[in-house]
């Protein structure tokens, strides 16, 4: 798992992104990619390989106020994890939980001492098992079924 820090790297993340969520699950492009995919805006993209392939993908953002875990959004020390993806010849292998590790560890080391997430409804219970607690009721986002989700860094170990 790497932080996706040159052109090449970010190019794979999205490359994966784009497998997962817009083929895959039918995500319009104009929805999965927005202004924290530039190169120059305020997330840290991750990108995780297996020998020389890509299979699987995060960001991590500061939470922005915008929309962003409403009750908590002026809390400069919590932050958003978004686009996490795993290639689909890829789940199973725990790829899924390596890629919210690292973000984790990334994040820690950062000084966030909190993570919020939409999570899709069908991965509820993968997130459930790393810790993160589920509030509010579902939402549609892009199409999809989502819970709004979090989880406090503090006092842990990775």
């Amino acid at each position: 798992m790497f932080v996706a820090d040159t052109k090449a790297t970010r190019d794979d993340a999205l490359a994966v992104r784009q497998r997962v969520f817009v083929d895959e699950q039918g995500v319009d492009e104009s929805i999965e990619y927005d202004e924290y995919d530039d190169p120059d805006a305020p997330a840290t993209h991750f990108v995780a390989y297996n020998g020389g392939d890509v299979v699987g993908a995060a960001r991590i953002r500061p939470v922005t106020g915008k929309g962003d875990a409403p009750s908590r959004s002026d809390d400069p020390k919590t932050a958003k994890v978004e686009r996490v993806a795993v290639a689909a010849d890829s789940r199973g292998e725990g790829w899924g939980r390596r890629i919210m590790e690292s973000v984790e560890s990334w994040g820690r080391a950062a000084g966030y001492t909190r993570f919020v997430l939409n999570a899709q409804t069908h991965v509820r219970e993968f997130y459930e098992r790393l810790g993160y607690e589920a509030s509010g009721e579902e939402f549609e986002e892009a199409g999809i079924p989502h819970i709004a989700m979090d989880k406090s860094l503090r006092d842990e170990t990775s």
